[in-house]
């Protein structure tokens, strides 16, 4: 399988899990999510998965500090109905992290570990997203703006023309690696990360 080199870059998110320490699936219920992990489940890399996962790994950063996070232990709530734009994608990636299911999410084991009624939409908040640490119900608030992030010009009249089977095997390969290259300066360039993801403390 071969994929861009910089999404092995990307620092992996770190998680204390109590249900795959109770079932054995990891040593001490210790393990890492990676970018690479969220493309695989979303299908593709684009802005919106990358957003979501620096949303998950900063939110989690400032609710745990240098405390190994819970996985199953924080609630998700988007503001925006599951429907809306790419919110469900954006829901998808962040659950995914967390171990923060909805009605369908795992039930638990004789009332232990149960991840589901953790995802909620259409919350009344005023940020994109807000994680609520259940141990002691402390909450951030984060929205997601990539646009100070801009594409290359020549991308979406390439992706116009890929979308129509117009393009070259050179134009479509162009367009990938443009493509990819922003996502990749969205997850990397650390100097924007202030400016494209805001992040409030409840």
């Amino acid at each position: 399988m071969k994929y861009p080199d910089f999404y092995s870059q990307v620092t992996p998110i770190k998680l204390y899990d109590p249900l795959s320490d109770f079932l054995g699936a990891f040593k001490e219920g210790e393990l890492e999510i990676s970018y690479l992990d969220c493309v695989k489940l979303a299908g593709h890399s684009c802005p919106t998965v990358a957003g979501a996962y620096l949303m998950a790994a900063k939110g989690i950063d400032m609710l745990y500090g240098n405390t190994l996070p819970q996985r199953g232990m924080v609630k998700v709530e988007m503001k925006e109905n599951e429907s809306v734009g790419v919110t469900g994608v954006t829901a998808n990636i962040i659950s995914f992290i967390l171990g923060a299911g909805g009605t369908g999410g795992f039930k638990g084991i004789q009332g232990n570990f149960s991840r589901e009624n953790l995802l909620f939409y259409g919350a009344s908040i005023d940020s994109e997203v807000r994680l609520t640490r259940l141990d002691i119900m402390q909450s951030v608030n984060l929205s997601y703006d990539p646009s100070i992030v801009k594409a290359d010009e020549k991308m979406m009249p390439l992706m116009g023309k890929s979308l129509k089977g117009l393009a070259s095997a050179e134009e479509k390969k162009m367009f990938q690696t443009l493509w990819q290259a922003r996502v990749e300066k969205i997850l990397l360039g650390t100097d924007s990360h202030d400016m494209i993801i805001s992040i409030t403390k409840e």
